[in-house]
């Protein structure tokens, strides 16, 4: 995962510039949206690693598909993306573009992952903290994993706060093995 986070980050800072140059960062984020949603369709993810399917074909089906409204730039990362064969890596440059365009905007992304619901006065609470902490506006959502056995996760940007009772057992058995 990380490999691809590092060869994404190129790329997604390309199109942020170019977004950001171009005043179109709400055009390129729907385009990003949607071109990773085609990338990461089984079918599409079948035939990107058919040898039978050339490059201009992916290509014409990407555009058809999800990049059509972009223009010639979008056709062109497209382009570049199949020469260097990394499209595969367009949910990730979509969500680095996200990053950066929330960052650029004064806001971050921010995630609880709990054990349990976490009630709304709790999500107020915990944005409010991430906000005095980042100095930011914080957009939290949450989701349920219930392997965290209790406590919650909490991912805002590099940030990464455990305070999960899964984590704590994984802390206990580095410190008693290590």
């Amino acid at each position: 995962m990380s490999e691809q986070i590092t060869l994404a980050r190129p790329y997604a800072d390309a199109v942020f510039a170019l977004a950001t140059d171009h005043d179109q960062l709400a055009r390129w984020s729907s385009t990003l949206a949607l071109l990773a949603a085609v990338a990461s369709d089984p079918q599409v993810i079948a035939l990107s690693q058919d040898p039978r399917v050339t490059r201009g074909h992916l290509v014409r089906l990407f555009l058809e598909l999800g990049g059509g409204e972009g223009g010639g730039d979008v056709e062109n990362l497209l382009r570049l993306l199949q020469h260097n064969n990394r499209i595969a890596l367009l949910p990730e440059i979509a969500r680095q573009f996200e990053q950066l365009k929330a960052e650029a905007q004064g806001s971050i992304d921010a995630e609880v992952v709990s054990a349990f619901e976490v009630e709304p006065a709790q999500m107020k609470s915990i944005s409010d903290a991430l906000h005095r902490k980042l100095g930011r506006d914080i957009h939290l959502t949450s989701r349920v994993d219930r392997s965290l056995i209790g406590g919650i996760v909490i991912r805002a940007g590099d940030l990464v706060i455990d305070g999960s009772v899964r984590g704590r057992l994984r802390s206990l058995a580095a410190q008693l093995t290590g």
